[in-house]
């Protein structure tokens, strides 16, 4: 019943490069090449979101509301959450709740990558998730706002079994 919260990412936040060398090749693709009226390698080495001020002030202000938080790092989504769940749960994680960002639609459109695959490799535009109580959700979510995080509200915790995936994107 708990809510998982999203991050958004500034872009692949170093993680999933070899893959991404491999798209930018077999696309022939350049750095100069224009990307939506920037220069693909901007796009591509576009610094790390740095999460810890405004989630530090989160926790400072709702202490233990705040239940697991997941840096999205290499292992994508797939991999990431399930560090921060018990045994018996699993993060049910709604594909349309967030948009992925151009530069993940282009990477998997160019490269033919399968959508479990992105989310395995890749943050698809989150950087972090947050695990909170479902009545604090939009509170937790407002404060990171106001401290200039863009929020998405991903999907849920649920019980499953033990030969279940731990998070799914559905």
């Amino acid at each position: 019943g708990d809510v998982v919260l999203g991050l958004a990412s500034s872009g692949a936040h170093s993680n999933g490069y070899s893959l991404l060398r491999k798209i930018l090749q077999r696309a022939g693709a350049g750095p100069d090449q224009d990307f939506h009226g920037q220069p693909l390698g901007d796009v591509v080495m576009a610094p790390t979101r740095i999460y810890v001020k405004p989630v530090l002030a989160t926790i400072a202000e709702f202490g233990p509301a705040i239940k697991g938080l997941a840096h999205i790092t290499g292992g994508g989504l797939l991999d990431n959450v399930p560090r921060i769940l018990q045994t018996g749960l699993q993060a049910c994680l709604h594909r349309d709740a967030w948009q992925m960002p151009r530069l993940f639609s282009w990477m998997q459109q160019q490269g033919g990558v399968a959508d479990s695959e992105m989310h395995r490799v890749f943050n698809c535009g989150i950087g972090m998730v947050m695990v909170v109580p479902a009545d604090k959700a939009e509170a937790i979510a407002a404060a990171l706002r106001g401290r200039g995080e863009s929020v998405h509200t991903l999907g849920e915790i649920r019980a499953c079994g033990a030969s279940d995936p731990q998070t799914i994107v559905d």
